[in-house]
């Protein structure tokens, strides 16, 4: 259940304190309008990081303006008026200082959690003295069986009337915990996976299963507690009964309830905690090569010591839709334990599993999706449940070149549905909007480097895969657009050219990145926009749009000899140039030929004016130091000459 609907079913006394959590700042109007879309957002995020402040700000706008335009189909004026007055204030108080009013609707999210939590705890002691008052009740019961063979008519009075009221409280109870259970694993079960989705493919880290774990457990505690009640009651019955016993007639119905409960409890804390995933690629988890190793790990919620050691898991391929199968190579069982992870969790890791093709199938290999299914039986109490979990659809490649484009299929099978087994997702690819994707590609550099891509940087993107456009956001794209046809103009997708981009940045231009120097994706017309009035030798770092490998120019202002502002560009510089030379010495070595022959560089601050020894000096390779002499006469060999390397442009 969302938040703020558990919010607003609390008792009055709650209510008044979340009233008092908002004000003018972030009013409570806004938080009721736009709900759902507030509690998605990564709000402490964008609290810490300005650019995710930004684009979660102006994204907020957004949704007041889709909120005004539906009050304005309903004619409601009263609304329309609300929604101007809070968008123009948060406009005029916000609109340079976005993470204030994250860090405002964080803190506020936060307290509502800790209100929740309070009035969760205060039921929770209500449903303690419940089971208190149960207990109480059973031992009066006992007691009058004992006392049956002396008082067999004050029995049927008396106790058939208190048994009556037993089972009518005991119903209550499991009715209750059934509403419990539900909320654990129809929503903060389905919740976190939604989120350890959303963390395979870069987006926010998932929290840990700790809590749940703590929550299932104790839910799971009860239960069996609850079914050694509903057990006491058949000792009673075969001790002594009577027609129209209330046990012979409730307590059956009741023991299949409990065991059912149980049962589907356990089913459902059986998950996947580290989804699968090369060692060799831990960015890019879902993604197996066949022959190389990948780990996975399984882990048991509900957390009873009497298990450890007890619980075998099996893996295997399971493969639907498709006529292909997949061998498991390695130990593909393991038992679970509680020694080998950290928190003392009950679960299993397998570290040395390797996929084998056994068939090959009609459709493009990174297309299909494969899930890899985990097995075991519990024995606990007298019953015997199978669980069995499924890890979230995996690509299955033959080769690295393969990569990419499978990377692509998870990213836009994880972006657009929350189903954990739909491997037959790619015979009819959905399509996103640009608000979705812009979000996955700024993780897949959030997620390997220390900054995500800017709007600016992200509006140039859309260009690129939807043309010119006022405002992107609710614009469609296909997975054919994202990954199959070939830009305008070019022989090339775009997402082998990002993704080669990507890879760029992370293996030779990351700390440059990391720094903000890098203005990376910009069109020409911004950029000429930006650098006509600065100064001569005024440059920034742009990547290639032309390179279908990845590649990096930059592009510098100068003046001809009639005064004129020119822009000048170099040869975009490629991963096999940056193999041999790092980006940064190029920067600072970098010469022209002037008119008088004489080599000069034309690159002079970094846009917008920051000196390029400032920017880019502690980045370069310190020139080796001369070998010392080897002796003093004349005949020694004297060192080489120190050189050092500039690229030069005539």
């Amino acid at each position: 259940m969302a938040q703020w609907n558990q919010l607003q079913q609390l008792e009055t006394r709650y209510l008044e304190q979340l009233y008092h959590l908002y004000s003018d700042s972030f009013p409570m109007e806004l938080r009721q309008f736009l709900a759902p879309w507030i509690e998605s957002q990564d709000w402490a995020y964008a609290a810490n990081k300005e650019s995710h402040a930004t684009l979660v700000f102006h994204n907020l706008l957004g949704e007041i303006d889709q909120q005004y335009s539906r009050f304005l189909q309903e004619n409601n004026v009263l609304y329309q008026h609300n929604l101007r007055r809070i968008k123009q204030h948060l406009q005029s108080k916000y609109l340079e200082k976005p993470m204030d009013i994250a860090r405002i609707v964080a803190r506020c999210l936060w307290e509502e959690q800790r209100l929740l939590q309070t009035a969760t705890t205060a039921v929770q002691v209500e449903k303690r003295d419940t089971k208190l008052d149960m207990e109480q009740k059973m031992k009066m019961l006992e007691n009058l069986q004992d006392d049956f063979d002396f008082n067999y008519k004050t029995l049927k009075s008396q106790g058939g009337i208190l048994m009556n009221i037993y089972f009518l409280k005991m119903g209550g109870l499991l009715t209750a915990m059934d509403y419990v259970q539900k909320n654990l694993t129809d929503e903060e079960l389905a919740d976190w996976k939604r989120r350890q989705q959303i963390a395979c493919i870069g987006g926010p880290p998932n929290i840990c299963l700790d809590r749940l774990e703590t929550w299932i457990t104790s839910l799971a505690e009860s239960q069996l507690q609850i079914r050694q009640q509903i057990k006491k009651l058949e000792e009673l019955q075969q001790k002594v009964s009577y027609k129209g016993d209330p046990i012979i007639q409730h307590r059956p119905a009741l023991e299949e309830k409990i065991v059912d409960l149980f049962r589907n409890l356990m089913k459902s804390s059986f998950v996947v905690e580290r989804q699968p995933c090369m060692p060799m690629h831990p960015d890019r988890p879902l993604v197996i090569k066949t022959g190389v190793q990948f780990t996975n790990k399984v882990r048991l919620l509900v957390k009873f010591p009497e298990l450890n050691y007890q619980l075998k898991i099996k893996v295997s391929f399971t493969v639907r839709y498709f006529k292909k199968r997949f061998n498991i190579l390695g130990t593909n069982t393991k038992v679970m334990n509680m020694e080998e992870s950290n928190n003392g969790s009950l679960s299993a890791e397998f570290k040395h599993l390797v996929s084998y093709r056994a068939h090959r199938a009609s459709l493009i290999v990174t297309e299909e999706l494969h899930l890899i299914t985990f097995e075991t039986e519990v024995y606990h109490q007298g019953l015997k449940i199978d669980l069995e979990t499924h890890s979230l659809p995996v690509v299955v490649i033959s080769n690295i070149c393969q990569m990419p484009n499978a990377w692509a299929s998870i990213l836009w099978y994880n972006m657009l549905t929350n189903h954990q087994k739909n491997v037959n997702f790619f015979t009819k690819p959905p399509v996103g909007t640009w608000d979705q994707v812009a979000e996955v590609l700024s993780w897949q550099f959030s997620s390997t480097t220390k900054r995500g891509l800017t709007i600016e940087q992200l509006t140039t993107l859309a260009e690129k895969l939807l043309g010119p456009c006022v405002n992107y956001s609710g614009c469609q794209i296909t997975w054919a657009k994202f990954c199959k046809e070939n830009m305008a103009g070019k022989g090339f997708s775009f997402w082998v050219w990002l993704d080669n981009i990507i890879d760029l940045v992370k293996k030779y231009i990351l700390a440059l990145w990391n720094e903000g120097y890098i203005m990376g994706f910009i069109s020409k017309e911004r950029e000429r926009a930006i650098l006509s009035p600065k100064p001569p030798g005024t440059f920034l770092l742009r990547f290639s749009e032309s390179s279908k490998e990845g590649g990096i120019t930059f592009t510098w202002v100068e003046k001809d000899i009639s005064g004129k502002t020119q822009m000048q560009s170099v040869e975009p510089y490629t991963k096999q140039q940056l193999n041999s030379m790092s980006f940064a010495d190029i920067i600072m070595g970098y010469k022209i030929m002037d008119a008088t022959n004489i080599l000069v560089s034309p690159l002079v601050y970094l846009y917008p004016d920051i000196p390029k020894d400032e920017a880019f000096g502690k980045y370069c390779r310190p020139e080796a130091a001369p070998e010392p002499e080897m002796g003093g006469d004349s005949s020694t060999i004297q060192p080489y000459l120190k050189t050092k390397f500039i690229c030069v442009t005539p």
